[in-house]
């Protein structure tokens, strides 16, 4: 890996500590709170793409499990990874890989199809993983977690945007796009 490629994996594990620093939202009938890291995720795949993205949110991860309080509210530690939101924290470097992967498929970055892709793939991603793993931790009935879950989804719809948004901007910058970086 070279230097910059590990610098921008490191930038994005700092984003997402520095996500995690903002307060988080507790609903009083769901132990996992509304965040801003879901932002980070959908970024990472989006502007270092799979590998990249996938490796920024595995040291992430690691950092956490090393106990550095970095996730929303000043959790760390691996009691994170047994608790209700275990499984969307675990899909982050799965989210950030499959939307690099699928977006680096695309000649021009554009705001009618990243959008898309981070609303259906990265979304649904995340609950895919986060959902079965709260039913289970929670020991609720897995439709009843799905019920539960549907008040995330106006907010990750508008974390989705504001990430489409950043992608689309930042990706027109050499440091951030490899292809015109050698051209």
């Amino acid at each position: 890996m070279k230097i910059r490629e590990m610098t921008h994996v490191a930038l994005f594990a700092a984003i997402m500590g520095a996500l995690g620093l903002l307060p988080p939202i507790f609903l009083t009938f769901t132990p996992v709170p509304i965040t801003l890291q879901t932002i980070g995720v959908l970024l990472a795949g989006g502007i270092l793409g799979a590998r990249l993205g996938a490796i920024s949110q595995i040291v992430f991860l690691l950092l956490v499990a090393a106990g550095l309080p970095l996730l929303s509210g000043g959790r760390g530690g691996l009691s994170v990874f047994v608790g209700p939101s275990a499984g969307y924290l675990l899909s982050y470097p799965i989210t950030a890989f499959c939307l690099g992967a699928i977006q680096s498929r695309f000649k021009e970055v554009r705001f009618a199809t990243i959008l898309p892709i981070n609303l259906t793939v990265g979304i649904l991603l995340i609950y895919l993983f986060g959902i079965p793993v709260q039913a289970f931790v929670m020991n609720i009935d897995l439709l009843l977690a799905v019920k539960l879950s549907l008040v995330y989804l106006p907010g990750d719809i508008i974390k989705a945007t504001l990430a489409t948004f950043l992608v689309v901007k930042l990706k027109k910058y050499p440091i951030f796009n490899r292809k015109l970086l050698f051209t």
